[in-house]
């Protein structure tokens, strides 16, 4: 994966990013954590710019979000979890994955789609639920893109850091993902449990 990931930058430059990244929301077991985390080590290099290596991340990273949201918006729900849970194996993903990211979004409403652009294991499927609820397009890409602004900011700036070590972040994000998912689970557990008491108050 490294090495593909490494030839493909190599040789188309910020289209390659770009490309890459499109592709990481499309299959999401392409990691976005090596992905960016490479572009700031080859700004490092002095082989690209800072800028244009974000910006070509955030282009193809929201050019990505937009099949996800018009499967939500077109097939609804119920549809798309039964197709995944026949298909989803050779995307990488489960209907599991995207009730996770369900219950993130409706948790947090709209903020969901900025705040889990950053959280991984919830960012490539949070488009779904938007979807779903059929989030107006220019909320939903204003969200997006300033939620992935930071994140793909952040993933470049720390490989520029690191230089030839780049690939730890990938290792370093590992356990916070864990740790991100865990707390989205209590959290939704806590708001189904409040929902509930209130549903019973009002009858």
């Amino acid at each position: 994966m490294v090495e593909w990931i490494t030839n493909m930058m190599e040789s188309m430059g910020y289209l390659g990013i770009g490309l890459l990244m499109f592709l990481e929301n499309l299959f999401p077991p392409i990691p976005s954590e090596l992905i960016m985390p490479l572009a700031g080590f080859t700004v490092s290099k002095g082989n690209m710019a800072l800028v244009p290596a974000i910006a070509a991340g955030v282009i193809g990273t929201i050019l990505g979000a937009f099949p996800w949201y018009y499967l939500g918006y077109l097939m609804g729900e119920d549809r798309i979890k039964g197709w995944i849970d026949r298909h989803g194996k050779w995307l990488g993903i489960s209907s599991e994955e995207i009730t996770k990211s369900q219950r993130w979004f409706y948790r947090h409403g709209s903020k969901a789609v900025l705040l889990g652009r950053l959280v991984p294991g919830i960012r490539t499927l949070i488009s779904l639920p938007a979807g779903f609820s059929k989030m107006p397009m220019p909320q939903f890409l204003i969200y997006s893109t300033l939620g992935t602004i930071a994140w793909c900011s952040l993933l470049t700036i720390a490989g520029y850091k690191l230089g030839e070590n780049y690939s730890l972040i990938e290792e370093y994000l590992a356990p916070v993902s864990k740790i991100a998912l865990l707390l989205v689970a209590i959290g939704a557990v806590v708001w189904f449990v409040r929902h509930r008491q209130k549903s019973r108050r009002s009858l």
